[in-house]
Parts: structure tokens; sequence; C-alpha cells
């Protein structure tokens, strides 16, 4: 896929699990794991899929999925296994080093969205794309260091501190276009002040939702993780976004379904669902 100067890629940096009961919130069981099967452990998959926006001049990484260097207890709990540095493969096979990457879009800073952002080198926590600059919410940035008692554990410092303290994370304050095709849409029912990216040119528009629609299945207006702080902002959030998304036909860009990596969305007398699923761009 083209849009306006950037040729789009997806990332796929490996997968990971978290409870279905708190992926799906509210939501019973036999209705989830219609679309979202579980293991032994009522665990569900999670894709860490990543975007690559490429022009001639920058070549832009939005996310970083889960990342390496993380012990035993922290593999066993989420089944990763992913120390094999497959973000760098994936980039690799676009023939990308990590350090032609010229910028890291953060949608926000929990673990399995920032956690590639970071390496452990000499025994020490360094920015992974060397010649990169990192781009998140300010207001977000505040919050990830004060966070709330419900999503404390989802921050873990040394995947985004060293960015700070490397001089290297600028702090955007609010919605700003980046450049003529790329906007940030602020949200904050997941967590405050995510950034969703809009990509678009006058023919085609994606958006990379993060965390306000991590699968598909999302689309539905009851279904909304537990982990959101405000799940009430969600429904809304999700309302305004479909009111342009169906309009004119937006893409949806799906971080974390195995299945749907992109698709659209559609209105019928039975709410909101998705309407054409999309593998490849």
């Amino acid at each position: 896929m083209q849009i306006g100067k950037y040729k789009l890629h997806k990332i796929e940096t490996g997968t990971f699990k978290l409870d279905g009961g708190a992926m799906f919130g509210i939501i019973p069981k036999p209705l989830w794991e219609r679309t979202n099967s579980s293991d032994e452990n009522n665990r569900t998959v999670l894709a860490a899929r990543c975007l690559l926006l490429e022009s001639d001049s920058k070549k832009i990484l939005i996310d970083t999925g889960v990342g390496t260097g993380w012990d035993d207890k922290f593999k066993k709990i989420y089944d990763y296994e992913n120390e094999t540095g497959m973000l760098e493969k994936s980039l690799s096979s676009l023939n990308i080093s990590p350090d032609e990457i010229s910028d890291v879009i953060l949608t926000h800073l929990h673990f399995d969205h920032t956690g590639g952002s970071t390496k452990l080198e000499n025994d020490k926590w360094i920015p992974a794309f060397s010649n990169a600059k990192y781009h998140v919410q300010k207001k977000h940035f505040e919050w990830a260091l004060n966070p709330s008692d419900r999503d404390r554990g989802s921050f873990h410092l040394n995947r985004f501190m060293p960015l700070y303290e490397e001089g290297v994370l600028n702090l955007i304050d609010g919605e700003k276009s980046f450049d003529d095709e790329i906007e940030f849409m602020l949200i904050n029912g997941h967590t405050i002040a995510q950034q969703m990216i809009k990509i678009s040119d006058s023919a085609d528009t994606l958006v990379y939702c993060g965390d306000l629609l991590p699968f598909a299945s999302h689309i539905h207006l009851p279904f909304i993780m537990g982990y959101d702080i405000q799940p009430l902002k969600t429904v809304e959030e999700k309302k305004a976004l479909y009111k342009d998304a169906i309009k004119d036909e937006w893409k949806i860009y799906f971080e974390h379904d195995e299945n749907v990596p992109i698709g659209t969305i559609k209105q019928t007398e039975k709410g909101f669902s998705l309407d054409k699923r999309i593998d490849s761009i």
C-alpha cells in the first residue's frame, strides 16, 4: 500500500498471550471465544504487529512490540519466547537495519507497544534505534511516570526511560500533524493520552488504532478490554472513529489480532462489525 510519499509495510514481531477475560471485559467467554480461542490457562493469543512507513527520506516505525531481554517469569506468564529479535528480522527482510530508522512513533508506553524501543547492551538499557527520534504524547509520558494502581504493571521504565535520558524522546502536546500524511489522534479510554496514527492522502486512509481496537472483534461497542481505565470513554471514542471510518472507508490496522491485520468497518441493524478483511498492504 502506498499513501502519499510512504510505502507501508506490516512488521510482525511475534506473539504473546493475555487472559481472555481481561481482553474482553464483561463479554462472556462463549461469545468472545467464537473469534478468539483460549488455552488451558484461559489465555488468548495477541500479535505484536508494528507498521513501517518508508519514504525516500524517512523510515518511520510505529510501535516496537514486546522486545527482548525479559526474564523467565515474564516469558512464562505471557507465553513469550521472542529472544531472537523478530523485529530486527522483519526489518532485515526489507533490507532495513535498525540504524536506518529515522523515527519511532509510540501509541503509548505499555510494555507490548514499547518493549522493543530499548535493548540491553553491556548491562545497560539503551535506545534500540540509535539514529531515531521517538515520539509519544507528553501527557501519556507523565502518566506513565505516575500511573494508577490499576495500570501500573503495564509500564516498565527500562523500556522508555533510556529514551528520555538520552534526549531522543519527543513529547507531543495534543493532536498534531507530523507531516502532510501523518496525524496524531488523541484518545483516553484505554490509558491517558494514547495516540492513534492516521495516515492519509486524497485517495486512501489507514488508522493505526493501538489499543482502542486491539482485535477486529473489539469493533463491537460492548467489547472493551478490562484493562481500559475509562471504559465508557472507550465507547465514545469508538463511535467517533466509526463515523468517519465508515463514511470514508478508512482501513483499520489491528495491532494485536493474530488473524485479521487490517479491515474496514460496517454498521448494520445489529451494530458495528468488521466489513472487509485485508491481509496484505
